[in-house]
């Protein structure tokens, strides 16, 4: 074939091509049938030929059948009457000994979305389905839904789905994988199920899983997965039954095994048993950061959903989801947040020096969320925090810019979380004012000079020094400056008295935004009308804190584990956020 591309000929040659597709010569018309598929893979407009290259389809050659299928398959939208001259050819093959001819027709007429041809495809396809080769059986059931695109009303009258139903039960177990694939297609289209999942469907379709092409076994699993079994001894079944796939080499086939296995065990009854099965989840989930980066992501996007659900199944694996330096970047931002999920008491130490490590690297994105990894280790596990604000404190007084910026915003939260606890760093911080160019940090330093304004000797001066660039900074600095002011006055009357009036002025007359203006004239009201109000309201003690970065609530985490290894898992969104919603069956019709 490639010799043909590489000799394209003249343009307007099909005169020629006519009078060789019509030779008597077998080799001088299959090598014009090649060059007609030449120039039609070209771009180069072929449709007139469609009559001499119709009459090819009686050749005995494979070869050439199978590329006259192509041509008509091209060019039967564009010449559906012309198309029509072709079915006798096609009901004639549909007939042949050889099944791979059989196979070869039915799924040509399939193809070919032309409603006309449509109604001859019904016999043939019939036959096909009950034929008594399984290369035959398997490719007409996937013609079904084909068909069923061009014409819903000819595929049911005909009782095309019933007769699908009932290869679910088929030998051959890639017939019965194709089947459910065709299924899974019409109820897409209809927006709703074709069949019943019940237990004896379900068995049938677990019978034929270890024989199986890959793929097959992905359709099978994915079907299986939404089956809810009636009690826990089907539910250990399905479990046993589905377990050695989680050693298959194909990552798709075991994240399937391992979404059915992950939404069985709530069904299932003993805290040995639901161990034993949380313990033969991890090896295979372990092996996936092996593979390539594209699977190393994915899997990774699933494994945080997982370890939401089931936060013991990989704490002893932490080390598997330390960086490589080879590693890409969005593997490395997906790495983070699932260390920061394994991180507890007993590991700490190491995921800490790691996280140390990762913030001298080059890349400032991976290096702020490294800084923040850090953060979110200290809010979570109060035995650790001690540890994580020595780490920040060291990082801080690298004098990185944007590490001092990302551990001023980390150390903020900290001391929510801690109240009056690790004020000692407040001092080390200060020192790096000059430095702060970024609005959340800068923001964050300001929240942290109001909340201590009577500790910090100096904060009169600090906070004067912030207000000198009111007027340019950004909203966020600007409400977060006019809240640490009035705690400043509230607290240190004495001395800053004059700054909380050229604030409230500042942010009353000059700012456009009306949030900041609207802030301005609720603390110029309490604070005169009543100060000792004032105090109650902006000195009030706040609830700490909790690490809920990547949490997911409850009824989206379900949805995500319903379509655990689909792009759902993978965006984190449930699928109406972005597919059609006419294209979704809903999880209770099945």
């Amino acid at each position: 074939m490639p010799t043909y591309f590489k000799d394209q000929g003249k343009r307007g040659e099909n005169a020629e091509l006519q009078e060789e597709l019509a030779s008597s010569d077998k080799i001088r018309k299959r090598d014009a049938v090649k060059k007609v598929i030449r120039d039609m893979t070209l771009g180069k407009d072929v449709s007139g030929l469609f009559t001499a290259v119709v009459n090819c389809m009686m050749t005995p050659h494979l070869e050439v059948r199978k590329l006259v299928y192509l041509y008509l398959i091209n060019y039967a939208k564009t010449q559906p009457d012309l198309a029509i001259m072709a079915v006798n050819g096609f009901v004639k093959d549909c007939g042949d000994p050889n099944p791979l001819i059989r196979a070869l027709a039915v799924r040509t007429m399939g193809c070919i979305r032309v409603d006309k041809i449509s109604e001859y495809l019904c016999e043939p396809l019939r036959r096909a389905l009950k034929d008594s080769d399984p290369y035959v059986r398997k490719t007409a059931a996937i013609c079904v839904p084909k068909l069923y695109e061009v014409s819903p009303e000819l595929v049911e009258d005909q009782g095309f789905i019933d007769t699908l139903i009932e290869l679910l039960g088929d030998a051959n177990p890639s017939v019965v994988s194709n089947s459910i694939a065709a299924l899974a297609e019409i109820s897409t289209s209809r927006g709703r199920a074709t069949y019943t999942l019940d237990s004896n469907n379900a068995m049938k379709m677990l019978a034929a899983l270890n024989d199986c092409s890959e793929w097959g076994q992905v359709t099978i699993l994915d079907t299986v997965s939404q089956y809810r079994p009636q009690h826990s001894q089907e539910a250990e079944s399905i479990v046993e039954r589905v377990k050695p796939r989680l050693q298959h080499a194909n990552s798709a086939v075991v994240l399937s095994a391992t979404k059915i296995i992950i939404k069985l065990l709530d069904l299932i009854t003993g805290e040995e048993k639901i161990k034993g099965y949380l313990k033969a989840l991890a090896p295979p989930l372990v092996t996936l950061m092996s593979g390539k980066s594209e699977i190393q992501y994915v899997a990774l996007r699933n494994i945080q959903l997982l370890c939401q659900v089931r936060p013991m199944l990989l704490k002893n694996d932490v080390k598997v989801f330390f960086c490589k330096y080879n590693d890409p970047i969005y593997v490395k931002m997906e790495k983070l947040d699932v260390l920061v999920m394994l991180s507890h008491s007993g590991n700490i130490d190491q995921v800490l020096m790691e996280f140390n490590e990762y913030a001298t690297e080059i890349d400032d994105e991976f290096v702020r969320k490294s800084v923040r990894s850090i953060g979110r280790c200290a809010v979570k596990l109060p035995d650790a925090a001690e540890r994580c604000v020595k780490v920040l404190v060291d990082l801080i007084k690298t004098k990185v810019n944007y590490v001092v910026q990302e551990a001023i915003v980390v150390i903020r939260n900290i001391f929510r979380k801690y109240p009056n606890k690790y004020e000692g760093v407040i001092g080390t911080l200060c020192e790096n004012l000059e430095t702060l160019d970024d609005s959340e940090a800068k923001a964050s330093m300001i929240w942290i000079v109001g909340e201590y304004a009577e500790r910090i000797d100096n904060s009169p001066e600090l906070m004067e020094g912030f207000v000198e660039t009111f007027a340019e900074d950004g909203a966020q600095v600007q409400l977060q400056l006019l809240t640490a002011v009035v705690k400043l006055f509230l607290k240190r009357p004495a001395n800053a008295s004059e700054l909380v009036k050229r604030v409230l002025g500042l942010a009353t007359r000059e700012v456009d935004n009306p949030d900041v203006r609207d802030r301005g004239f609720i603390y110029w009201r309490l604070l005169s009308s009543n100060p000792e109000q004032a105090k109650q309201v902006v000195l009030a003690d706040k609830p700490t804190i909790e690490d809920d970065t990547d949490r997911i609530e409850t009824l989206l985490l379900d949805d995500l584990i319903y379509n655990l290894a689909t792009l759902s898992s993978v965006y984190h969104k449930r699928p109406q956020q972005f597919v059609d919603r006419k294209r979704i069956i809903k999880p209770d019709a099945l």
